[in-house]
Formats: C-alpha cells, sequence, structure tokens
C-alpha cells in the first residue's frame, strides 16, 4: 500500500501570521514537521499557498507544491496537493495522510498508528484519540472530544462534554469515565479523500465547526486509534515561547 504524507501550511494564519517559518531551535517549525514525517513516509511534501513557505522547503530540501489560497481546511488543501503530486509523479497513492503543520514534535507513535490502522480494508478514514489526563480540562471547548464505539470507529466528535453522566457530580466526572481528546492527525483513502471534499457543509459541521462531522453525517466511517503521547501544537506566538522554553530545560 502507498502512502503520500502531505503537510498543509498556509501563511497567513489570524493568530500568528507566518507561523510555519517560526524558528525553533535553528530550523523553521516546518522543517521539523517534515523531517519526522519523511522519516516516516518517503513520499512526503509541503502543501502551500505562499511563495516565502515554498522557498524556505526548497531551501532545506524538502519536497513541496503550491496550492490555492481559497482552501478552508487543510482536507481541501490535501485534495489539491494529491492532484498534483499524482500528475507531476504519474502515479497514484492509495492512502494519503494529512500532517498538522504546526506540530513540530509529531511522533512516530502517531505516525505508526495511524498508518496501521488501514491494515484493515475496510478504513476510510483514520485518526487519533488521547485519553484526557488528570490535570486536563474536559470541559474546553477547544479540545474536542471524541466517542467512540466498541469496533474502535467515532461515533461521534463534540467541543461539548460527551457522554453527559447523568446523576454524577460534574466535578466527578473525569474520575468517573475516560474521556477521549481529539488529535488532529488524519488519513484518508485517496477516493474517499476526492469524495469528502466534494460534500458541503453540513447541519453538524456548522454547529459544532469541526470538518470530520461532515463525514459522518454523510455516512463515512473514521477508524480511531488510542495514543498515550501527547501532542504539541503551536497555535499562538505564546504556544512557541513555551516549547522554546521547554526544549531549553
Amino acid at each position: 500500500m502507498e502512502f503520500l504524507a502531505l503537510i498543509p501550511a498556509r501563511y497567513a494564519s489570524s493568530r500568528f501570521p507566518g507561523k510555519p517559518l517560526a524558528d525553533i531551535g535553528g530550523k523553521p517549525m516546518i522543517e521539523r514537521v517534515y523531517e519526522r514525517a519523511a522519516a516516516h513516509f518517503p513520499h512526503c511534501y509541503v502543501a502551500t499557498d505562499d511563495s516565502r513557505i515554498y522557498e524556505a522547503v526548497e531551501r532545506f530540501g524538502g519536497r513541496v507544491v503550491m496550492t490555492s489560497a481559497e482552501h478552508r481546511s487543510g482536507t481541501d488543501r490535501c485534495r489539491e496537493a494529491l492532484e498534483r503530486v499524482e500528475a507531476q509523479l504519474g502515479r497514484g497513492f492509495d492512502v494519503v495522510v494529512n500532517i498538522q503543520g504546526d506540530e513540530p514534535f509529531v511522533s512516530h507513535e502517531h505516525l505508526s498508528t495511524v498508518r496501521a490502522l488501514f491494515d484493515k480494508p475496510s478504513t476510510q478514514i483514520a485518526t487519533l484519540v488521547k485519553p484526557f489526563s488528570e490535570g486536563e480540562d474536559i470541559f474546553n471547548p477547544n479540545s474536542p472530544k471524541v466517542v467512540v464505539s466498541a469496533a474502535g470507529e467515532a461515533l461521534y466528535f463534540s467541543r461539548s462534554v460527551i457522554p453527559h453522566l447523568r446523576g454524577v457530580e460534574r466535578g466527578e466526572w473525569q474520575r468517573s469515565h475516560t474521556y477521549f481528546k481529539h488529535i488532529g492527525l488524519y488519513a484518508y483513502r485517496s477516493e474517499v479523500l476526492r469524495e469528502i471534499t466534494s460534500l458541503p457543509q453540513g447541519v453538524l459541521e456548522r454547529a459544532e465547526s469541526l470538518e470530520q462531522l461532515r463525514w459522518l453525517e454523510n455516512g463515512y466511517r473514521i477508524a480511531v486509534g488510542v495514543t498515550r503521547t501527547e501532542t504539541v501544537a503551536i497555535d499562538t506566538p505564546e504556544d512557541l515561547q513555551r516549547v522554546l522554553a521547554m526544549l531549553e530545560r
């Protein structure tokens, strides 16, 4: 099975403009993501809409494709990048792995876990979850929760805390039930990626602002891998400073 790893990277982030080029220990963030992804997937490309990112990737010897600035999500950008890479190489890929460009410490465990989910022929889309740790706030709407079926597939994603524990004090919920936090690493069979990026936005996605709900609402199945390894996403300049301080320690 042939995998294509894609790293969507925008320059115009509202909370952190130029984020992919932020310096982390002498390397731009996007280079650190690329190094980890390329070590696991021989076919790895950055998909960007900005010449500054494009040139930075070329300077460190990475592969990169230019995509439209009109995409609303990384999934949409991956669809265009898939088409461009397949046309450039004259060959197809079975699975596309969408690796977040703002997670410079994406782990080997994350990448291998999501890859292994495609050993099952019925897997259409795959993603990861991690049990909330004791010190994390399950009520934080910026940490989407996932309900997982006995078969290891996502039943629902929500910014609200699900399931609701009836008859249990809210302060006891986290000690009474294992809640899963979504880790934003996706992989899709190539034909499924083409299909889901052609779907109109649905009621659930508009309500929660979570694109994966569009896929569930249209009957697609999302296989879920469980990891115990935390991610380190950098969304703001403050996040970057915390990461730099962590590296110094």
